[in-house]
């Protein structure tokens, strides 16, 4: 994408993926992962299932993040979310297993799947091809194809959490999700159309933030998906550190931690609170408080409200708010937002052994 000035926005003059692109499609991508889904043969019975667990890593372990956020609290049976090589030693035939992987060759999720496969579990594969595209055909597992035309796993988010939701609605777990996800798109549309416009509040608040290393702060399980995605977003496409806890834990140890060190700290982070309607009333004092301790020993305080109609449309509009705040602050840098050399580096080291 050329750079492009208007007003306070900076579209990435160095954008060799197109990121930024792939970014600002998210409410199409959802559509489309709708579509892709479908009818899917071969899905175990709802009264069969005991126990959902979804394996996945980085930008594609999200999508169990977002089960567990928006699916979990509602269904009767309990969810698990792996992100490493070994699947829990209850994994067996009543197990709905989502093995989540955007090129179909990350170890961890291939060896986990492998593994739950052999212990009798229902797998249903989300990938765009790789060894576990190939091991799905062998297993006889339902398999919801990735793009593989997307820039990365990042970018991959609705193409790899919405198919899981909607699973669990053809087998009854999660009755009413193709509902919230229609909803979801409206907002995800009104917001995406807001960050690619003149003076937005994302590249606002990358300009606002800077230099520091953002604390992202937020609550409960709409609340821990946005933040980890903040996070990670920040580490992906700005290529900086980044942080993020939730409320109420933080209050019982991270808040002790700081103003010893407050002449450092006030130069080095900013603080981010994502807030949601699903808060809990002591909760929302929590956040009060905090700010009010912590106001001298950081360099700033930041809030974004999420929008929209239900649980995944406000987890969503937290996600790409994040997203695009990622990419404008590396625009402002100068940096290319799509390669992780740093990541690509340690899969040779691995692929070595």
């Amino acid at each position: 994408m050329s750079a492009e000035r208007s007003g306070s926005v900076v579209a990435p003059a160095l954008d060799t993926l197109g990121m930024f692109d792939a970014t600002a499609g998210l409410p199409e991508q959802v559509e489309e992962a709708v579509l892709g889904t479908g009818r899917l043969p071969g899905l175990p019975a709802r009264e069969a299932v005991e126990n959902v667990v979804v394996l996945g890593m980085g930008g594609s372990g999200i999508a169990g993040d977002l089960v567990l956020a928006v699916a979990a609290p509602f269904m009767s049976i309990p969810v698990v979310v792996l992100k490493s090589y070994t699947p829990p030693a209850f994994v067996g035939e009543g197990s709905l297993v989502f093995a989540v992987s955007f090129s179909g060759d990350t170890e961890e999720t291939v060896e986990a799947a492998t593994d739950a496969a052999s212990q009798g579990a229902r797998v249903v594969v989300v990938t765009s091809g790789g060894e576990l595209g190939r091991l799905a055909q062998g297993w006889g597992a339902p398999l919801v194809p990735v793009p593989a035309s997307i820039p990365q796993p990042r970018a991959a988010l609705g193409a790899m959490a919405i198919p899981p939701l909607l699973v669990l609605e053809q087998i009854g777990l999660f009755p009413g999700a193709s509902q919230w996800v229609h909803l979801a798109v409206r907002q995800l549309r009104r917001r995406r159309d807001q960050l690619v416009s003149s003076r937005n509040p994302a590249a606002e608040l990358a300009r606002r933030i800077g230099r520091t290393i953002p604390l992202v702060y937020s609550s409960g399980a709409i609340g821990a998906t946005a933040a980890q995605r903040w996070k990670t977003q920040v580490n992906e496409n700005a290529k900086t550190p980044a942080f993020w806890a939730l409320h109420p834990e933080l209050c019982h140890n991270e808040v002790q931690g700081w103003g010893q060190h407050g002449d450092v700290t006030r130069q080095v982070f900013s603080m981010v609170n994502l807030r949601h309607d699903a808060e809990h009333p002591q909760v929302m004092r929590r956040f009060e408080l905090v700010e009010d301790l912590l106001r001298e020993v950081v360099a700033g305080m930041e809030e974004v409200r999420a929008e929209g109609e239900g649980d995944l449309a406000q987890l969503l509009d937290l996600v790409l708010f994040g997203d695009f705040v990622s990419l404008y602050m590396a625009a402002q840098e100068g940096l290319d937002p799509g390669p992780v050399p740093v990541l690509v580096e340690l899969k040779r080291g691995l692929a070595a052994r």
